[in-house]
């Protein structure tokens, strides 16, 4: 049975829980490993996999300015010059994938990489992910890899998606990490001890970025005084926001489940994980796409929005009217719309099919 490699982007979290949910649906025999410069991502992790700790090349500083001045060809787009930290990461992963005789390497993310893996000859599969992706590095790197992975339904896609890759691709449906039990509305009011009656706003912010503007969530809380305001994670600041009574902040909770369930309207930005958490939950969802390479974000509101699975917001609403008009299109939203891009089986969906193209590639 052909060894599975993942290299795993370590920005965030979402690259390393989707890999964990992956990898504990394949078969116990199957021999796996993990590269990735954010092995602490993976600490408590049951199955056995053998996790390989790259450099973090993030900071790295070119020698000289004539290294630097140095153009990017099109085909790439990371790849500044003379890093010894950039020499070792290629050459630890390819040690690794000829060592262990690697029969698919699943890429999550990046084109360099799934690129490399081609030219060394090991069979690549990349994982999609929404953006404006149509440059010669991402369709070269598409078409080098042996099939791709979309952790997302399949309405999801971009019109714009090439015919012929949307062919070797793979749909698992909306895969999510998070396994905490749905409460009901009501149930989870209980638990957490919210008013029954209020109408409540969950605002989840993420990990990927520098956190969600406070300064907006002011101006919205202002204009639904009634409802009661809570945010989930980090927030960016800039020193001359109004709190008010109806809005509070969280910060990182272990139930973030709980508080979606609990609300009548989310908040949040368009990751993977994040979508797929909000239609597990089914509430009306008003996306705010943050800034993220390539349009990812952006890309993946846009589809959401065309499926009437959530209202787009395309920047924050600065005054009072225009949030009140956002929120009463979420209210119109039939939230079984977002309800069905959620897949339970998705995790597993995708094991299987990245085991079955490992055997086939394989089997004589």
């Amino acid at each position: 049975m052909k060894p599975i490699a993942f290299f795993v982007h370590h920005q965030g979290r979402g690259h390393a829980n989707r890999t964990m949910a992956m990898v504990e649906a394949f078969s116990k025999a199957r021999p796996v490993s993990v590269i990735t410069a954010g092995p602490h991502l993976f600490d408590g992790f049951s199955r056995d996999i053998e996790l390989v700790a790259l450099p973090n090349m993030i900071g790295a500083s070119v020698p000289t300015s004539r290294l630097y001045a140095e153009p990017t060809p099109s085909v790439l787009h990371c790849v500044p010059l003379g890093l010894k930290e950039m020499r070792a990461t290629m050459r630890m992963i390819l040690d690794h994938l000829d060592d262990r005789g690697v029969g698919l390497f699943v890429v999550d993310v990046s084109s360099e990489i799934a690129l490399m893996s081609r030219i060394a000859s090991v069979p690549a599969a990349q994982i999609r992910m929404h953006g404006d992706r149509s440059d010669v590095g991402h369709l070269g790197s598409y078409e080098s890899s042996v099939g791709m992975l979309a952790p997302f339904d399949e309405r999801l896609e971009q019109a714009d998606y090439p015919a012929h890759l949307k062919a070797k691709t793979f749909y698992s449906g909306g895969l999510c990490t998070t396994r905490d039990p749905v409460l009901s509305r009501e149930e989870a009011r209980a638990k957490l001890g919210l008013d029954q009656n209020r109408e409540i706003v969950v605002v989840l912010t993420g990990g990927g970025g520098a956190g969600t503007p406070y300064a907006p969530l002011t101006v919205g809380a202002r204009a639904l005084p009634d409802a009661e305001w809570l945010v989930l994670g980090p927030t960016l600041k800039e020193g001359h926001e109004t709190n008010f009574a109806n809005l509070k902040e969280l910060g990182w909770v272990p139930n973030v489940t709980d508080h979606l369930a609990a609300a009548d309207i989310v908040i949040a930005s368009a990751g993977d994980n994040t979508v797929t958490e909000i239609a597990r939950v089914g509430r009306p969802f008003v996306v705010m796409p943050e800034w993220r390479y390539f349009g990812e974000q952006a890309r993946k509101a846009e589809a959401l929005a065309a499926l009437d699975a959530a209202v787009l917001a395309p920047r924050w609403p600065g005054d009072i009217p225009n949030w009140q008009a956002l929120m009463n299109e979420a209210r119109r939203l039939d939230t079984a719309r977002i309800a069905t891009l959620y897949d339970p089986d998705a995790a597993t969906k995708a094991a299987g099919w990245l085991e079955r193209l490992t055997d086939e590639l394989w089997d004589e």
